[in-house]
């Protein structure tokens, strides 16, 4: 598409309490964009797109703007899902002007297939999945959700686009279980891209059920990418337990020559150790839990702690992690007076809860 073409889609939405509404949006949204204006009139700018909201008397009137129809449509999801997230009361009927029509294929899903498999270390799996057209996912985000059968070999089921910019499902048929992971490597030449799967036990772990039971052959749907680019900075600081580790193993990979870092990673033993010293500049320490459950130690937050990152420096800190720890790092580096945009700790999972976590 061409990149001077703006997509356009707009919703006006009744809500009892608009600008709470809008605040709440406004400082989530302020985590991950550009956020411009004042409380009742605002807009937010992503690397994919941009969202305005206005308040008109007891309404809000939402704008996304995006240079392809998958950007878009992932911004009247966010959108609509935060909304119904921060007015469960209201319950408001959203009804989009522009955009995907309600009962096509979401533009930023595609099917997928598994084609090879291999035990990168004994708990981890890489599953190298299929499929077409994938040059949207090799930019604008790290991320995607894969949506897992939730029996072996059954006949998946996958969404449309609803009226509201969210996902509709058919009616028949189990519902796929949808899990964050990251690609860990895109060929788009040849249509593949590679996942790393953590073999955690346990029950209610469809992620790490599908895949440690994932044969050539099975299907999973793919929608994304999201989670952003890595921000520039003269150097970085990577932090993570091992559900970070595909992350930031892609993201030291692909820093521009010259650039150092410092690497953190926490995992189950010291057979869990990746090759993360490839190229010059990036200082790699390995913290062991000498196989104590994931998430009960402090390993990882008093290892950031320690490592004295400075605000006064041009570093960026890049950390994921459990939900506790995520929250522990999140509070030191705003302690040192890190500013928005220089950092990001985010929860990627939480002790005793299963499937994603909004911190």
């Amino acid at each position: 598409m061409n990149a001077s073409v703006i997509l356009r889609a707009e919703t006006l939405i009744p809500l009892s309490a608009p600008l709470k509404v809008m605040s709440e949006l406004r400082e989530h949204y302020g985590e991950h964009g550009d956020i411009r204006g004042v409380d009742d009139d605002w807009s937010v700018a992503f690397d994919i797109g941009k969202a305005h909201a206005r308040m008109q008397g007891g309404a809000v009137t939402f704008t996304v703007e995006a240079a392809d129809d998958a950007s878009l449509a992932l911004l009247q999801w966010s959108v609509a899902e935060h909304v119904l997230e921060y007015a469960p009361q209201d319950r408001p009927d959203i009804v989009w002007t522009g955009g995907t029509r309600a009962g096509l294929p979401l533009p930023y899903f595609r099917e997928m297939q598994v084609v090879r498999a291999q035990q990168v270390t004994p708990l981890m799996r890489r599953l190298t999945l299929s499929g077409h057209d994938l040059a949207r996912f090799a930019h604008d985000g790290l991320h995607v959700r894969l949506l897992l059968p939730a029996k072996a070999g059954q006949r998946p089921v996958w969404p449309v686009m609803a009226s509201d910019g969210r996902q509709a499902w058919p009616e028949e048929g189990d519902l796929p279980a949808a899990r964050v992971y990251t690609i860990r490597r895109i060929d788009v030449a040849a249509g593949e891209v590679d996942v790393d799967f953590v073999l955690h036990e346990g029950d209610d772990m469809p992620g790490a059920r599908f895949g440690q039971d994932a044969r050539i052959g099975d299907r999973v749907g793919m929608t994304g990418p999201g989670g952003g680019n890595l921000k520039p900075a003269a150097r970085y600081l990577f932090a993570g337990d091992e559900t970070a580790l595909p992350a930031i193993s892609r993201m030291v990979e692909e820093l521009p020559s010259g650039i150092p870092a410092t690497v953190i990673v926490e995992v189950a033993n010291l057979a869990e150790r990746q090759d993360l010293t490839a190229r010059d500049g990036v200082d790699v320490k390995w913290l062991s839990r000498d196989d104590a459950p994931a998430g009960s130690t402090d390993l990882l937050a008093d290892a950031v702690e320690a490592a004295g990152p400075s605000p006064s420096d041009d570093i960026f800190v890049w950390a994921a992690c459990e939900q506790a720890a995520a929250r522990r790092i999140r509070k030191h580096l705003k302690t040192l007076g890190f500013a928005k945009g220089r950092y990001l700790a985010a929860a990627y999972w939480r002790r005793g809860a299963a499937g994603d976590v909004e911190d």
